[in-house]
């Protein structure tokens, strides 16, 4: 969430950057700066009476000890009253606090002043494109018909076992995931981020530091008996990992990658955007998450940009960046860039990395800090992206790669399915 002090600060700003995404903020943070004016004033009220109880128990202290015991006692009756009352503002500042708090969190993230607006998804800007994207021979399938006619994923038997949107993948679909996984962790690995695994389940204080709760919690799976969540990406465990840390600046930047089922209730998803796989309600993902200074945290959102680039290199798919506009960005995000692999058999691109950073947003919730050279604590800059996510990955691959023959395996993967195509 935004720095209290800061948006003291610079309340304007922060009113004037939040229309950037489309965020009416005057009324809410003039209640913030309002409530925080009282809980300063109630602070000091309690911090006053606080001193004078202090000054009254020595000054009893002292009568005793004179043999002043009747006016000790007189000053005992003065000093109980002063209890009640510091009682009474303390139970009143931390209501104060609470209210505080609730508004913060309905405060979203700042974008960075180079995002543009916009409403939706049709205002992000196409940084870069790469790779032939043209409606390919009359004929091409789709790819949940290439999953039926290669028998490579079962929707029909996932909806039985479940529900829809819990595909049953098996044989050569089952090890074209196993592959992928495999391929996209050793990648990461190999530039430098140190392999994890994750829960799949996470208690609320998790879900709240990363910022899914409260603004997504009626797209999450939870297990009410045990008031806990199933994980919607691995950022959630993974950023988990340093909640209520105080980091080394020399340590800096953290780097981890995690493999993890994915859980999202996807709640009034319908029509073509939801066939096959193209919106699942439990998919495999691996992503990667970085712990950043902030002043490189945006040295590394392009680091992490170029990296996946260059897996839709290996992959040898038609792929695009954009850079999201105000309208389309998370709660939670300053900068998003979105990956997208052209749908041959769809005629239509699909999103399968958000790669962003959440400047000091997380860090403030998640109590995550370092210490400077100087000594100073300071919140750190947090960042991930999906490197990558399977079900649109495996729709391009099959889609992008069918020939009369069967569909073909980029060479890149071929050491990890152990077959060069599906036929």
């Amino acid at each position: 969430m935004l720095s209290l002090n800061f948006i003291r600060e610079n309340a304007q700003e922060v009113i004037n950057r939040l229309t950037i995404k489309n965020f009416a903020g005057t009324e809410i943070i003039r209640q913030v700066v309002a409530l925080d004016d009282r809980r300063r004033e109630t602070q000091k009220q309690l911090d006053d009476l606080q001193a004078r109880g202090n000054a009254i128990a020595k000054e009893i202290g002292i009568l005793f000890k004179s043999g002043k015991t009747e006016e000790a006692n007189q000053l005992k009756a003065q000093s109980g009253a002063v209890r009640d009352q510091a009682k009474e503002l303390d139970a009143t500042l931390q209501h104060i606090k609470q209210e505080l708090d609730s508004l913060l969190v309905r405060v979203p993230n700042l974008p960075h002043p180079s995002i543009p607006g916009g409403k939706s998804s049709e205002d992000n800007i196409v940084v870069m494109q790469e790779g032939r994207v043209e409606d390919g021979p009359a004929g091409l399938l789709p790819h949940w018909d290439l999953t039926a006619k290669y028998d490579l994923i079962d929707f029909g038997l996932g909806n039985k076992i479940t529900g829809s949107g819990f595909p049953l993948y098996k044989g050569k679909g089952a090890r074209l995931q196993r592959a992928l996984i495999n391929f996209f962790l050793d990648e990461a690995v190999r530039a430098g981020y140190l392999e994890v695994q994750p829960p799949y389940l996470v208690n609320a204080d998790s879900a709240y530091a990363t910022g899914q709760l409260p603004d997504k919690d009626g797209q999450m799976y939870h297990a009410g008996i045990d008031d806990l969540y199933l994980i919607p990406t691995a950022e959630v465990p993974v950023t988990n990992i340093y909640r209520d840390s105080i980091l080394r600046e020399r340590d800096l930047p953290l780097k981890n990658v995690a493999y993890s089922a994915c859980f999202r209730r996807e709640a009034g998803s319908y029509g073509k955007d939801v066939r096959g796989l193209n919106r699942l309600h439990q998919f495999d993902k691996v992503e990667i998450v970085q712990i950043a200074h902030p002043d490189h945290s945006y040295d590394v959102l392009e680091e992490m940009r170029d990296y996946v680039t260059g897996l839709l290199r290996k992959l040898e798919l038609p792929f695009r960046i954009l850079k999201l506009c105000g309208g389309d960005m998370s709660f939670t995000s300053s900068f998003t860039y979105d990956m997208e692999v052209w749908s041959a058999g769809q005629s239509r691109w699909l999103e399968v990395s958000s790669i962003s950073n959440f400047e000091s947003f997380q860090a403030n919730r998640l109590k995550l800090r370092f210490k400077d050279e100087s000594g100073k604590i300071r919140p750190a800059h947090t960042l991930n992206g999906s490197a990558l996510a399977l079900p649109r990955i495996v729709a391009a691959l099959l889609e992008n790669n069918q020939t009369p023959e069967g569909i073909r395996i980029p060479a890149a993967l071929v050491p990890f399915t152990g077959f060069e195509k599906i036929a």
